[in-house]
């Protein structure tokens, strides 16, 4: 890259994190910059199998948003060590007012700056705890322009990104039709998945199954039952979909992965205890 590509690279990236305004340009050049293929330095190979053994901190990142106000929400962010799952470092935004309004396929202009607050804020006050990958409560790749927020965050701040999405974003041929669902019905044990194909036969994501027991007492009749409703996996940033499968899947003891349930629930809290007569209204992952 010249000089001159990287003069123009930084304006990009510092006009599009500080004016928050989606432009297509600056996504379509942003996008250039999104690694699918692992670029970590933490992962290593052994006997040609990649292990998680230089995996120590993980981070997740949320955003929830005032049900009674949409354009104020609270951001937070967690790091837990790995693979214990242990909370070492959390940090939230408090109220924030989100100027921008939503626009299909450019949320991440209305988000991402909040979301690199958060993590300004642990490096100054633990940088030391500056999480080696974050999962991103919201999509990657599977975007209608290929680069979801979980992309935008992750070139912005050059940290591997993946994106968990609790609900399918139907785009490009991808859509929760019979087919879908009876792949997801197919979906029997931890880890079981499908690939997400766009209409030109690009992966886009993967639909995965962590297959985690629910716990019921009926009248004094326990039991448990399996859920099989699968999360939605997909590529941030300098990470493949074959790892990042498997450092979600390690990540679960519920349906969501422990840093995005942990994150999430400290923005929610927040948004609780702020506004206790209000219902707090989680955003669906639409970007």
């Amino acid at each position: 890259m010249t000089t001159a590509d990287e003069r123009l690279r930084y304006k990009i990236l510092v006009k599009s994190v500080k004016s928050g305004v989606p432009d297509q340009f600056l996504q379509n050049e942003l996008k250039k910059e999104v690694i699918i293929s692992n670029q970590a330095s933490w992962l290593t190979t052994q006997d040609d199998i990649q292990t998680l053994r230089g995996l120590r901190y993980i981070g997740g990142i949320d955003i929830s948003y005032w049900k009674s106000n949409p354009d104020y929400a609270c951001t937070s962010l967690v790091v837990l060590k790995f693979p214990e799952m242990e909370l070492v470092y959390s940090n939230y935004s408090g109220i924030i007012h989100i100027e921008q309004p939503y626009i299909a396929g450019f949320l991440a202009f209305r988000e991402v700056k909040h979301l690199i607050d958060c993590l300004d804020k642990l490096k100054q006050e633990q940088p030391s705890l500056l999480p080696q990958i974050i999962l991103v409560d919201g999509n990657g790749i599977l975007h209608h322009q290929e680069f979801g927020l979980a992309c935008h965050l992750g070139v912005l701040t050059n940290i591997p990104t993946i994106g968990i999405a609790k609900n399918l974003l139907q785009v490009r041929g991808i859509a929760r039709d019979s087919q879908h669902m009876n792949q997801i019905a197919q979906l029997n044990k931890k880890g079981d998945s499908f690939p997400l194909i766009d209409e030109s036969g690009i992966v886009l994501g993967m639909s995965t199954n962590v297959n985690n027991k629910c716990l019921f007492d009926i009248m004094g009749m326990k039991g448990s039952v399996e859920s099989t409703k699968p999360i939605y996996i997909s590529v941030g940033h300098r990470i493949e979909l074959k790892t990042a499968v498997k450092i979600v899947l390690a990540c679960c003891k519920y349906r969501l992965p422990e840093p995005i349930r942990m994150a999430d629930h400290l923005s929610r809290e927040y948004l609780r205890l702020k506004f206790p007569l209000q219902q707090q209204d989680k955003k669906e992952s639409m970007n």
